[in-house]
C-alpha cells in the first residue's frame, strides 16, 4: 500500500450567491465599487478550473455558479478571498452538491466543451472595464 494518501475527487456544486451590502443598487453590476478586482478574481476562478459556469440569475439579487471542487470547504474558501465576499456584496447562501442526470453527451465530453479544454468554444472573459 501507498504512503502517498489518494488525492480526493471533482464534485460539481450549485452555489448561489445574493448580492446585498454595500451594492449600489443605482448603478450596473459593472459600475459597482471593484468591479475590476472582482471580475480578475473571478475569470481567475474559471482559469483554475474551479468555476466551469457562471452569472446572475432573472432579478435583481442571485448569481448562480458551477464549481468543480473536492469538498464545499475548499469552494467556501476560495469565495471568501473574493474582493466582493470581503465587503459583503456578495454572500453565498448556497452551497449544493449537483449530480448531472441529463445531458447531450457524456458528462466528460461536457465538462470538457464547459471548460473549452476539448472541442468546445472557449469562454470569454469577463471584461474588467466598462466601454461607454
Amino acid at each position: 500500500m501507498s504512503d502517498v494518501a489518494a488525492t480526493p475527487p471533482l464534485h460539481l456544486f450549485a452555489v448561489r450567491n445574493q448580492r446585498g451590502g454595500p451594492w449600489d443598487w443605482s448603478r450596473p453590476m459593472r459600475e459597482q465599487e471593484a468591479w475590476k478586482e472582482h471580475a480578475a478574481f473571478m475569470n481567475a476562478l474559471v482559469d483554475d478550473g474551479l468555476v466551469l459556469l457562471g452569472g446572475p440569475l432573472e432579478g435583481d439579487r442571485d448569481v448562480l455558479l458551477i464549481v468543480a471542487a473536492r469538498s464545499e470547504a475548499a469552494v467556501r474558501d476560495r469565495l471568501s478571498e473574493d474582493p466582493w465576499q470581503r465587503t459583503g456584496m456578495l454572500t453565498t447562501t448556497a452551497i449544493e452538491g449537483w449530480t448531472i442526470l441529463l445531458s447531450p453527451d457524456p458528462l466528460d465530453t461536457v465538462l470538457l466543451q464547459l471548460t473549452g479544454a476539448a472541442g468546445g468554444t472557449p469562454r470569454a472573459p469577463m471584461p474588467e472595464t466598462v466601454s461607454t
